[in-house]
């Protein structure tokens, strides 16, 4: 209750400052707008069901070329938390990686299509996306290392984690 009353004031002092920069012009001609193609993939949702993934395919040899290539300046670095390992460690000291602790396959492919590579999110082609969500889901052992993901089989993937999730109820969320 503590955390989301702080969070709460944290949100609202930032929305006043920017409100009060907005104000006064002091960022005037800082950025763009946004590009229609843009907005619609920020509108896109990709259900845990896999409702909204796009055509495209990605094996897990196509997603370790790319995450050697792409990727691993960043994520292979001590200082960046770990996309896989820690399976079956959320009983005893956690380690919340993407493998240990996400309940949807489907989440990682969103996020990936989203927030990466930082320098240009949303640029990577939907094939890119399945195959590096295919690489790291096979690091653990969720999916096999001849793999291929695509709209059909990504949502059938099966999360180590996903029944440790509760609805606002109290329910397992199913």
């Amino acid at each position: 209750m503590v955390r989301a009353r702080v969070a709460l004031v944290t949100v609202v002092a930032v929305a006043l400052v920017a409100c009060s920069n907005a104000a006064t012009n002091e960022h005037r001609d800082i950025g763009r707008d946004a590009t229609p193609s843009e907005l619609a993939a920020a509108r896109a949702v990709i259900s845990p069901s896999g409702e909204g993934l796009p055509a495209g395919r990605g094996s897990v040899r196509e997603g370790q070329e790319l995450y050697e290539t792409r990727c691993a300046n960043c994520h292979d670095v001590p200082a960046f938390p770990k996309l896989w390992g820690g399976v079956g460690s959320l009983e005893r000291v956690p380690q919340k990686s993407v493998t240990s602790y996400w309940p949807y396959a489907t989440t990682l492919y969103d996020y990936i299509a989203r927030a990466m590579p930082p320098r240009a999110p949303g640029s990577l082609h939907p094939s890119d996306v399945y195959a590096l969500t295919a690489y790291i889901l096979a690091q653990d052992g969720i999916v096999a290392a001849d793999e291929t993901l695509d709209a059909k089989t990504l949502p059938r993937v099966q999360m180590p984690n996903r029944r440790g999730f509760f609805t606002s109820d109290g329910k397992p969320d199913t």
